[in-house]
């Protein structure tokens, strides 16, 4: 897939006689582009309310921002997928710059330790972790410690090329 957008998408039923005024439903959803993001959004409400798109209409269609894009963040991400076996449900834990970015490593770590597809994938919850305390996985807490650094150790220290830059004199 490209790159991810998170979309916030507001659609309801069709009203009726029967029911003038339908509850409206809205959900923050990756994906690629707007039309994958409708897509998604009636597949989910079709699994969780009797609403599908021949009988409802999207109301609003809104691209979300991330607030701070130039500060990295950690994030956890609550998913179920299916696999071969089963369905299964699992928090993964990333560091991002935004919500989407962190989706979408999400989406590739998922398809290379698990196999699974982005069609397979549903996400659950997407929420920053702002305490070192509240960070699981211990991957993500080696690099929150206060004066990390990461030290270059081949470093050449010398400005001499490789080559010099007159030939060496090999007679006495």
């Amino acid at each position: 897939m490209g790159r991810f957008t998170e979309y916030s998408v507001v659609g309801r039923k069709l009203p009726t006689e029967a029911e003038a005024t339908p509850k409206l439903y809205r959900m923050r959803i990756f994906a690629p582009n707007d039309v994958v993001a409708k897509s998604r959004f009636w597949y989910y409400l079709r699994q969780l309310k009797k609403v599908k798109k021949a009988n409802g209409e999207i109301v609003a269609l809104n691209v979300i921002h991330e607030r701070r894009p130039l500060k990295v963040k950690n994030f956890a991400i609550w998913l179920r997928y299916d696999s071969r076996s089963g369905t299964h449900n699992m928090v993964k834990e990333f560091r991002a710059l935004s919500r989407a970015e962190a989706v979408e490593s999400m989406y590739q770590d998922m398809a290379a330790r698990h196999r699974a597809r982005f069609r397979n994938v549903q996400i659950l919850r997407v929420a920053e972790i702002a305490k070192k305390d509240e960070v699981r996985r211990p991957y993500i807490k080696q690099l929150m410690e206060p004066g990390l650094k990461f030290p270059l150790p081949h470093r050449r220290t010398t400005s001499k090329g490789w080559f010099a830059a007159s030939r060496p004199a090999t007679w006495a």
